[in-house]
């Protein structure tokens, strides 16, 4: 029998879960190997992230390279990594690179997973009087700053006529959000799940909107230019790869089974890791890294731009590897759950 999940739930250590859309936070000490050979490839991860769903999907068997962990609670940190080049290759959200490129940080994008940006949310209490975007104006929004949810923020404003100084916006963590969410100190959050989920679930919360529909729904693997120009470490990369794009499939199909692992990895409640998973983690699919998904990041980088969070334009298309992209679908095939 399932325990029902109290409100004191939402008061988790949030720094532990997925956050890979964006954030401050540092890296964490996590670590550990798995394979077998002579060539190790080093790679960056968060808790839950891809480790978890590897080795949930058995994909972990068999390799004749290592893998050696590093644990980290967000993207931008993980990136500094590799631009560090003390990660050879980690998964990120959609904003992170962004950031990464406008300080001119040593990255490429090699992979990509397009899902629904249902999860992708802009929260407001039960009580709210709020009922649509355009009644933001004036009003307090929670959001962590440089994450995707920052990005979802300024495109649902922008949809709804409005622009970001129409909103008081309060640049919080998503423990510290959540804390102001809760005790009514912001009138919204802008958020990702699973926290999305946890708010839900939690009864905490509803949707005032999400970035369906105004986000792209992408996620990456970034790695590291050192890395791409050691053939042997390249071709490690493209197995990782291979590896990690039939085990996104295996969560698809195996949801429940996935959110047990999800939860017993991160100390989610199995009730938001499942509703997190249904909403968005198993709609993402394996997509390339095309001219469409540059363009994409591309307007993002533009918008941060403008609204002088990142210093100089940056080109994207300058931060991108496309040599793994095999046969795979474009970067604006629906994902899983979604229209055509």
């Amino acid at each position: 029998m399932r325990r029902r999940l109290a409100p004191a739930a939402l008061l988790l250590p949030l720094a532990l879960l997925l956050t890979a859309c964006g954030g401050n936070a540092t890296a964490g000490t996590g670590t550990g190997t798995d394979g077998q050979g002579s060539l190790t490839l080093e790679v960056g991860d968060q808790k839950g992230g891809s480790e978890a769903i590897l080795r949930a999907a058995g994909e972990l068997k068999n390799l004749d390279y290592k893998i050696k962990w590093s644990t980290f609670t967000s993207g931008p940190p993980l990136l500094e990594a590799v631009n560090a080049k003390a990660v050879d290759i980690g998964g990120v959200g959609n904003t992170p690179p962004v950031f990464a490129a406008g300080a001119g940080s040593r990255i490429k994008v090699v992979a990509a997973f397009h899902g629904t940006s249902k999860g992708d949310a802009i929260l407001v209490p039960n009580d709210s009087k709020l009922t649509k975007a355009e009644q933001l104006k004036g009003r307090s929004v929670a959001v962590a700053q440089g994450s995707s949810a920052n990005y979802q923020l300024v495109a649902s404003l922008k949809e709804a006529g409005l622009s970001l100084s129409d909103v008081k916006v309060k640049y919080l963590q998503p423990a510290d959000a959540l804390a102001a969410f809760t005790s009514g100190k912001v009138d919204a959050w802008a958020v990702w799940d699973p926290y999305t989920s946890q708010i839900l679930e939690g009864k905490q919360g509803r949707v005032l909107t999400t970035g369906d529909g105004v986000t792209n729904g992408l996620t990456f693997q970034v790695a590291a230019p050192s890395a791409l120009r050691d053939k042997k470490k390249a071709a490690a990369i493209r197995d990782y790869l291979e590896r990690l794009r039939r085990a996104t499939a295996w969560v698809h199909d195996h949801q429940k089974e996935w959110a047990e692992v999800w939860a017993k990895d991160t100390g989610l409640p199995y009730e938001v890791a499942l509703a997190s998973v249904k909403r968005t983690n198993a709609s993402r699919i394996s997509v390339a890294v095309d001219k469409p998904l540059i363009a994409s990041e591309q307007e993002i980088a533009d918008a941060f731009t403008e609204l002088k969070l990142i210093p100089h334009k940056v080109d994207f298309a300058d931060y991108v590897d496309t040599r793994f992209n095999a046969d795979l679908p474009p970067s604006t095939t629906p994902a899983r759950g979604e229209k055509s």
